[in-house]
């Protein structure tokens, strides 16, 4: 983005695009079906009910910004975006039943040729405004959704945009007529209404892929994967989740990483994955790491893992005699087996025999314990 914006310059953005778009809505709806009515243009009536469905789906639009862009809070602890999405829902809806009402009519009309309207000369002027309206309605809207990143306005802007076509279809309906098709106007009414269910079906399906926890786009996923397996100290990535929110994105990644750091560093080696995936991608806004030893992603699960506690009673009964001198011991988790780390005062490196009787010991318990597969014995430096 070549700009930045803080929340509330976003949220003035998205309601001031909205608040245009209503009042245009508002001028040309009340334009084209009272031009329509008068001017006998079932094809501009049709347009106006479509502006008319436009200046509802503005006050939807409205609303879930303004419940959108609440904070998190105890009961919604992912934030109010979805509300944006439940708003699209029912603007699809509501453009699927207005486009069934004004097919239904039309093509009424069509089976009674008496019924049919012919339109005057000023509906022309009119789907002509209509047009030019709802094109520079189409590029506003699209530059604000853009910029906030608001898949509600972007589809709002296309919404605009199929105005403006459906006008199209209008005007050229109405000049057949002109032209000895008196039909045409019936027909271009019924092209736009088809016009309207196909974007609300559009909305609707999108939508619903966003409430069920679609994943983002192939390619976008495979940037993701690429940006987290160029991260440094990753070795590699074998569990990968991602889901849209609004116009946030948000992502679960399982990371493999050297078997034997510490525990900050894996944690360390995880925020570093967040803000690169963060840095990369504008629309990211969490991303959940969780770090593994090893890839055990289809490897069975080990139910019966020994807990520290155990490990220490083994040690305390096998190494009692030495146990005085241990500093302190490692657990490693692989390849569902308990890996033991025994770590001793760099100053017993010289007591022999001590060393010998403790390693005696580690391979007994080696032996004996089948859950422990390794006990491996280090000195502090």
């Amino acid at each position: 983005m070549a700009e930045i914006y803080n929340a509330s310059q976003v949220l003035k953005l998205k309601a001031r695009v909205t608040y245009v778009g209503a009042l245009v809505n508002i001028f040309l709806a009340i334009i084209k079906v009272v031009v329509g009515i008068l001017g006998q243009s079932a094809a501009l009536i049709a347009d106006g009910i479509h502006s008319l469905s436009d200046l509802v789906s503005d006050l939807f639009v409205i609303i879930a910004i303004k419940m959108g862009s609440r904070e998190a809070d105890h009961d919604h602890p992912y934030g109010h975006r979805r509300f944006e999405t439940m708003a699209t829902v029912l603007l699809g809806l509501g453009l699927i039943i207005v486009a069934g009402g004004i097919a239904w009519d039309a093509l009424e009309r069509l089976n009674e040729p008496e019924k049919l309207l012919i339109p005057n000369q000023d509906t022309m002027g009119i789907a002509i405004v209509s047009i030019l309206a709802n094109e520079w309605l189409f590029h506003y809207t699209k530059r604000v959704g853009d910029l906030t990143r608001s898949k509600l306005l972007l589809a709002n802007a296309w919404h605009h945009r199929s105005d403006a076509f459906s006008s199209i279809v209008v005007l050229i309906g109405i000049a057949a007529v002109f032209l000895g098709y008196p039909f045409a106007d019936a027909i271009a009414a019924v092209i736009v209404a088809v016009m309207i269910m196909k974007m609300g079906l559009s909305l609707v399906m999108e939508s619903i892929n966003e409430l069920v926890d679609s994943a983002l786009p192939e390619d976008y996923v495979r940037e993701i994967r690429r940006v987290i397996k160029q991260t440094h100290d990753v070795q590699s990535i074998h569990f990968l989740r991602t889901r849209r929110m609004g116009e946030d994105a948000y992502i679960d990644a399982h990371i493999v990483v050297d078997s034997r750091i510490s525990v900050s560093e894996g944690h360390m080696i995880g925020d570093r994955v967040r803000d690169e995936l963060k840095t990369e991608f504008d629309d990211v806004v969490d991303v959940l790491v969780h770090i593994d030893p090893e890839d055990d992603e289809f490897g069975g699960k080990n139910q019966q893992s020994l807990t520290r506690k155990q490990v220490q009673v083994y040690l305390e009964h096998y190494l009692s005699e030495f146990i005085h001198s241990v500093d302190e011991f490692r657990i490693h988790y692989l390849d569902g087996l308990v890996e033991v780390e025994v770590i001793l005062p760099h100053g017993m490196f010289t007591h022999t025999e001590q060393i010998e009787g403790l390693k005696k010991q580690c391979m007994l318990i080696e032996k004996e314990i089948d859950r422990i597969a390794k006990v491996y014995v280090f000195f502090k430096a």
